[in-house]
């Protein structure tokens, strides 16, 4: 048993009374009643949406967010074992508030010792619009990405007050595991999109299993904090009915690494290959614009190899979820598009090779 809510239905009137209280917000007011509604489309944690009323008129925030387990027992049981909850608590706990990216502010962040059980409060950032990666975005919402991606790299880069923390490195033997599933994880991912996703790009996927052993625990460039699931579907857009372009969400998959494996990601799995071809150009020059303006000078020479090779994080992260996290029918294809996009980088610019090389 915890002593805070695991569940939408388990947050009660008195127990977020006492968080926004803590946070100086309402401090004369007390909760009356709530309800909820489930939003997003994570497969690895669930969130909702709580409505609030209280015991007198404007006297806080009409509706706040709310991140929880899975309730898929999969899903769940991934997340446990690698650690994804007690990531995002901690990023929200000790990093969130150093870095230059625009994340939800946090009310309450409470994990349990088996870290599986955990809760997340986050102020509520709508009206908005969703990233949603299966309709691309506009150049303008790719451009914010690119950005708040340079807010998160630039402070962290070879920063040991942020990166030299216990949570933030792999589990004992994390990596060997997951080399140890990638083959299963391949052949389901081969069976369920072997009719779907073209031949030349199902080979990328192959291809990249049977270098499974150089690709995974593979480090590359200067070390920074890096999201690892940089893509639309983990962003807001126009937050606060416009008053702010973008935020950046799911911080469990947070960890140390070259940033150029969340540029790679977002170009290849996150905003699809039509707009990546046809602006991968200005896009790579603003993102070395951005850091360059937060003292880290970079050019498009510089950062072009890793780039190409970070794509293929976008690759091995649609094989691995679409085998162990829980199936739906919106997973099915958003693995499919994020496969699509990345094996299509590759293909292209030769990351295969480059990966080898």
């Amino acid at each position: 048993m915890t002593n805070f809510p695991s569940h939408p239905a388990q947050v009660s009137p008195e127990w977020l009374t006492t968080q926004l209280h803590r946070h100086g917000i309402g401090p004369d007011a007390a909760i009356t009643d709530i309800r909820w509604e489930p939003i997003g489309t994570g497969q690895v944690g669930d969130s909702a949406r709580f409505h609030l009323s209280y015991d007198r008129p404007d006297c806080g925030p009409a509706s706040v967010a709310g991140k929880f387990p899975a309730e898929d027992l999969a899903s769940r049981g991934v997340a446990g074992a690698f650690g994804l909850y007690a990531k995002e608590v901690s990023f929200y706990r000790e990093l969130a508030p150093q870095l230059d990216i625009r994340v939800p502010g946090v009310i309450a962040a409470e994990l349990a010792e088996d870290g599986v059980e955990f809760v997340l409060i986050f102020e509520d950032l709508g009206p908005c619009r969703g990233g949603n990666q299966l309709n691309s975005c506009s150049l303008a919402d790719a451009r914010a990405g690119i950005c708040q991606a340079a807010g998160l790299h630039a402070p962290s880069l070879i920063n040991p007050a942020l990166i030299d923390r216990p949570w933030l490195k792999p589990k004992p033997g994390q990596v060997e595991q997951i080399k140890a599933l990638y083959g299963n994880a391949q052949a389901t991912f081969r069976e369920r999109y072997g009719d779907l996703l073209e031949p030349e790009l199902m080979a990328i996927c192959e291809n990249l299993c049977d270098l499974s052993e150089l690709w995974f625990g593979m480090e590359r460039g200067a070390r920074c904090l890096v999201h690892g699931d940089f893509r639309l579907d983990n962003m807001l857009f126009d937050i606060k009915g416009g008053a702010e372009p973008i935020a950046v969400l799911d911080w469990q998959t947070i960890a140390i690494g070259s940033g150029m494996t969340d540029i790679g990601y977002f170009m290849g799995t996150g905003i699809g290959d039509t707009l990546r071809r046809a602006h991968e150009d200005e896009l790579l020059d603003l993102y070395c614009a951005e850091m360059s303006s937060r003292g880290v000078p970079l050019s498009r020479a510089e950062i072009w190899d890793e780039y190409v090779v970070g794509a293929l994080h976008g690759v091995s992260t649609a094989v691995f979820s679409a085998a162990y996290v829980e199936r739906t029918e919106r997973g099915d294809a958003n693995f499919l598009s994020m496969a699509r996009g990345g094996c299509s980088l590759a293909l292209q610019h030769g990351s295969l090779v480059k990966l080898k090389g």
